[in-house]
């Protein structure tokens, strides 16, 4: 029998007969043979109650093993209605707490193995046009009939598609590190007005030659974030305002705050969002109808994963007057 297999249960035997077979004499020989008898009976049902308690244990602990070789492959683990008190009980449910914790981790490997496949997918996808322009760009260069003119033309086509590049894998880079969480979030308080400006800064010479007028209006509003990622996404919401608004036209950024959260809204004066481009306007290479022919869709969805790392919340919609709206909402407790 496979319960005699374990070297506890032979051992235990080279006592328990010896002590049977001791205290059946012993009573024969202090009382007389029917109190040996009787002596010897009840030395022999104590060891059928050991070995019965001990059969259980082995059987649970038998039962443990198959669990974890289902486990093995790739069942489930957990089955509360079969555990109860007890120092096996409490081994059973460390064990199914280390599976448990031990199949997140796959899970979450899996999950960034599938990200990983996809975002160099994405990438390759998206490098691929602006690589191949720059082929026609540099056949177009090598042309000798051509005059300086259209070479210098062709010169300032290649930089861009070049700018264009280098934006688009900084951008993915820099989306993949905040979703493998190779980035450390600093958090400290700062006035609204000094992470607004810290946004607009780049974007300074661009509103200029697009003749678009910025107004900021944080007041005394101040919110906790970390400083450099959070302009970095801020000023991917006023880039995707700058793109939309027409010359002439005005974006607007302001902050308020209350008890609970420092509110900052964006708003611009051009056509709005296409209400089938909303549900989808902060997904990774989206591009909306009226998207310009350079975007990538990278900006957004870089503003919203910066923004939800550190706990606030982003949302897009038409203005109430025309234009579109950004409500960025960074939480001062926990509701």
């Amino acid at each position: 029998m496979s319960f005699f297999r374990n070297p506890e249960i032979r051992r235990s035997l080279l006592w328990w007969l010896p002590l049977c077979a001791v205290s059946a004499a012993g009573g024969w020989a202090l009382l007389g043979w029917q109190a040996g008898l009787w002596t010897g009976a009840a030395c022999l049902g104590l060891a059928a109650l050991h070995y019965a308690v001990t059969a259980r244990r082995y059987a649970a602990m038998a039962a443990l093993s198959r669990d974890l070789d289902r486990v093995l492959h790739g069942g489930s683990f957990w089955e509360p209605d079969r555990f109860r008190e007890g120092e096996l009980a409490i081994l059973q449910d460390e064990i199914a707490k280390l599976v448990l914790r031990l199949q997140e981790q796959a899970d979450a490997l899996q999950r960034e193995k599938c990200a990983l496949a996809d975002a160099m997918a994405d990438i390759s996808h998206q490098i691929r046009t602006p690589l191949t322009s720059l082929r026609l760009v540099a056949s177009l260069l090598s042309d000798e009939g051509d005059d300086e003119a259209r070479r210098l033309a062709l010169t300032r086509e290649l930089h861009s598609l070049l700018g264009r590049i280098d934006w688009l894998i900084e951008g993915l880079l820099k989306l993949s590190r905040l979703d493998a969480g190779a980035v450390r979030l600093e958090t400290t308080e700062l006035p609204a007005a000094a992470l607004l400006e810290r946004a607009s800064a780049p974007l300074a010479v661009a509103l200029d030659l697009r003749n678009l007028r910025l107004e900021v209006d944080a007041a005394a509003a101040a919110l906790v974030c970390d400083p450099s990622w959070t302009a970095e996404a801020i000023g991917n919401i006023l880039k995707n305002c700058m793109e939309h608004t027409p010359p002439g036209g005005t974006i607007r950024a302001e902050a308020r705050q209350t008890a609970i959260f420092t509110e900052l809204t964006i708003t611009d004066t051009g056509p709005g969002i296409a209400p089938e481009d909303l549900p989808h306007l902060f997904e990774r290479f989206y591009r909306g109808k009226d998207a310009a022919p350079a975007a990538a869709g990278v900006g957004l969805a870089l503003a919203r994963t910066i923004l939800t790392s550190q706990g606030a919340t982003v949302q897009a919609k038409n203005g109430i007057h025309g234009g579109a709206k950004f409500v960025v909402r960074f939480y001062r407790t926990v509701i």
